[in-house]
């Protein structure tokens, strides 16, 4: 007979004090009775992975665009790396992996299809509606998870949002630099425990080197193009370099008492994000479809947004419209709800989503 053993004891035996505890979470918006046996964090986690914007990650891009080759990584394969580098630091520091590993898991739901291009044409299209609205995948990867994901609840009821806790809520919204944005958000700007400052730290530490990984097997780069200085302090092949910025921040973080990498390990880091930004990024040939997707999804935008009714079923899917009586009416009324709804609608998508229902708008249906 195997013993069940308590979140609480697991936590006080395996846990440092700069832990974020599960006893200790400032909660949920929706207050939920404690689970002995599953910790708050692990609850976060389990929502997380069966949601359907989780699954939809599978076929969103990550750089490249339609690769030719399946080894190529997608957003899903981002998310799960990103989990496990997470995971690994917050083991060795004593810190809550659950937590880690829900913030990870999360991070990226927001994501619009097509990858970068598809948040800035998204931003760009519903700030032309209204300059008070604005799209960030941070901050819409806190509204997939607080309004958009639905849940079923057996017969007529339904919830929307995954009512996750502060803390993972908050690890997700402020994984990303950059968020001017979020300056209403307060206190949520930027991450208020040790194991989301790991995720934010490890989403940049993956990408940097998946996506050097992606361009060398797609024939973009050669490894002997990666600067001198970078071989030489990161390493010379993808997983030596991995395991030298994981390691890095292991032993920094724990000599400081926060997480951090050494200036030497995190200057390398940075030489190698310029030398992707100008090679990859930038002006290499798969990056050149990218305008072709922009146009793509600022015309199912403009479609949508000049007829509400081409969303059908959504609107019956989404909380703003979803108990009104009439939701094209609604939408019709107030074009600021309008943009939201049919921007959420936009962010939702899978790549091929995106290009199926662009067919369907674009292409004439013959009848005959």
């Amino acid at each position: 007979m195997l013993p069940i053993t308590n979140y609480r004891d697991r936590e006080r035996r395996l846990l440092s004090s700069g832990a974020a505890f599960g006893i200790a979470s400032r909660g949920r918006l929706i207050p939920e009775e404690d689970d002995p046996i599953r910790s708050p964090f692990q609850k976060d986690r389990d929502r997380i992975i069966h949601s359907t914007a989780f699954r939809r990650l599978q076929y969103k891009t990550q750089v490249f665009m339609a690769p030719k080759g399946d080894e190529i990584r997608t957003r899903l394969t981002h998310t799960l790396e990103v989990a496990q580098l997470s995971r690994s630091i917050a083991d060795a520091l004593g810190l809550n992996e659950d937590l880690a590993e829900a913030i990870a898991l999360g991070h990226d739901l927001g994501h619009a299809p097509f990858g970068h291009i598809g948040e800035m044409i998204l931003n760009a299209k519903i700030k032309g509606v209204d300059s008070g609205l604005c799209f960030e995948h941070a901050l819409q990867s806190l509204r997939v998870v607080d309004k958009l994901e639905r849940r079923e609840r057996g017969g007529e009821e339904v919830l929307f949002g995954l009512n996750l806790t502060y803390e993972t809520r908050n690890g997700i919204v402020s994984h990303s630099k950059g968020l001017a944005e979020m300056s209403k958000l307060e206190d949520m700007r930027s991450p208020q425990t040790m194991e989301g400052q790991i995720v934010r730290l490890c989403d940049r530490v993956a990408y940097v080197n998946h996506d050097l990984d992606d361009a060398v097997h797609a024939g973009i780069v050669d490894v002997t193009d990666i600067p001198g200085s970078v071989r030489r302090t990161l390493g010379e092949f993808y997983s030596q370099r991995l395991e030298t910025m994981v390691v890095d921040i292991i032993h920094t973080s724990s000599c400081r008492g926060e997480i951090a990498m050494s200036p030497e390990v995190r200057d390398a880091m940075d030489s190698l994000m310029l030398f992707l930004k100008d090679r990859v990024y930038l002006h290499s040939e798969p990056k050149l479809e990218e305008g072709k997707a922009g146009d793509l999804l600022a015309r199912i935008f403009d479609f949508c947004i000049s007829d509400v009714q081409r969303l059908g079923p959504y609107l019956r899917e989404h909380p703003e419209t979803y108990r009104a009586e009439d939701p094209v009416a609604m939408l019709c009324s107030d074009i600021r709800i309008a943009a939201q709804v049919v921007t959420d609608y936009v962010a939702s998508m899978t790549d091929r989503m995106a290009l199926h229902v662009a067919q369907g708008l674009v292409m004439p249906h013959i009848y005959i």
